[in-house]
């Protein structure tokens, strides 16, 4: 029983009646308004389901489930009216997407069973989303490491940056929020077009050329089109195809969705604050660094980095041996074999992959140790 249900009624014997009648059998809880219905969703969900009246004052059932199916559109949305008139149900129907309409008075022996459905739906529909939003995530992710494994110039920044997205993306109380970290992983993908020399050049604060120049700007949209093959990741290849775009540059009637626009900040920013850091400076410096082109990202975005970046003054530097090396660790020194190979840049973000490669060149060949990794102090 820990799905709730919300009756909205603004007639306060028909709540008592339905909270008394059904609260052995499910979680009520009810509300006099839309508004105090819609203050509770927000205060107190999620709701698995809402049963709310037609005819109500201020704000009637159509335009409350509409609202909700808005703001919460996860949860069951079911009509209860006096007003059996089919115009009315064919609206509620059609703007709120409403799961069953009800006429009243409705009684125990309908309700009950039709509140089972909707309960039976509410699962049905959240069950289906989070086994694929796991299964895309987790393959996001498994896609990620490799590329990081096979090209940990261009591609590591993402799983640098990943935290700060989602951290930004909350914040800002955007939906999905899983796609802004997904869009932070796979946002240099279209770097696999580049020549390693231009990637070199970018991250280590060289200016390019302006044929290079040219061709690193190519990457967004090569990136994009290749996620955008990926089913359910389209907002996800928009963020990426304008990374790069400063927010000065977006056109007053740009076509782009605002949260996308956002979403498309987060990731220039992110990248641009790791990018200076990446390159040697201190993490006042980046951020000073970033205040001085603030026409660059959008209003207050920057304001909120600064805002969470407190949270990463907590790193603290250690000398491990390879066998106390774990997964989420940063190599604050590039990391070799004992013949002089590379294994690890600086930066990296090790991961269970890179655990096992190393293992085997510690195995074969061995490792310079203590290695030295960045980790957050507890």
């Amino acid at each position: 029983m820990s799905e709730k249900i919300l009756f909205v009624d603004d007639e306060p014997q028909i709540l008592q009646a339905m909270e008394r009648q059904l609260r052995n059998r499910f979680q009520v809880r009810c509300a006099n308004s839309g508004a105090e219905a819609l203050t509770i969703m927000q205060a107190e969900g999620p709701f698995a389901v809402i049963v709310s009246d037609m005819r109500m004052p201020a704000m009637d059932g159509v335009q409350l489930l509409a609202r909700v199916k808005d703001l919460f559109p996860d949860t069951v949305r079911m009509m209860l009216t006096g007003n059996a008139d089919q115009d009315t149900a064919v609206e509620a129907v059609n703007k709120g997407q409403i799961f069953r309409f009800l006429n009243k008075p409705c009684p125990i022996t309908l309700m009950a069973p039709a509140l089972a459905l909707a309960l039976r739906q509410y699962r049905l529909v959240t069950v289906e989303r989070d086994l694929l939003d796991q299964t895309l995530k987790g393959s996001i992710n498994v896609l990620a490491e490799l590329l990081s494994l096979a090209n940990p110039t261009a591609f590591s920044s993402g799983y640098r940056t990943k935290t700060m997205v989602g951290q930004l993306a909350a914040k800002l109380a955007l939906a999905n929020q899983w796609q802004y970290e997904i869009a932070a992983l796979m946002s240099q993908i279209g770097c696999i077009i580049l020549p390693s020399e231009i990637l070199h050049k970018v991250h280590a604060g060289v200016p390019l050329e302006a044929e290079e120049e040219q061709t690193y700007k190519q990457h967004p949209a090569v990136g994009a089109r290749l996620v955008r093959q990926i089913p359910r990741l389209e907002a996800v290849a928009d963020m990426i195809e304008h990374q790069l775009l400063r927010w000065d540059e977006y056109a007053p009637d740009s076509t782009l969705d605002d949260d996308l626009r956002t979403g498309a900040q987060i990731l220039k920013l992110t990248f641009d604050y790791d990018l200076a850091q990446h390159q040697g400076l201190e993490q006042r410096e980046a951020l000073h660094k970033l205040r001085r082109d603030a026409d660059a990202y959008k209003p207050g975005l920057l304001e909120l980095l600064m805002a969470i970046q407190p949270l990463t003054e907590t790193m603290r530097v250690l000398s491990l041996r390879f066998q106390d090396i774990s997964p989420g660790m940063i190599a604050h020194e590039d990391i070799f074999a004992r013949n002089g190979s590379l294994i690890i840049p600086k930066d990296q973000v090790i991961t269970w992959p890179i655990i096992q490669g190393m293992k085997n060149f510690a195995k074969h060949i061995g490792l310079v140790e203590p290695i030295s990794v960045r980790v957050l102090d507890a």
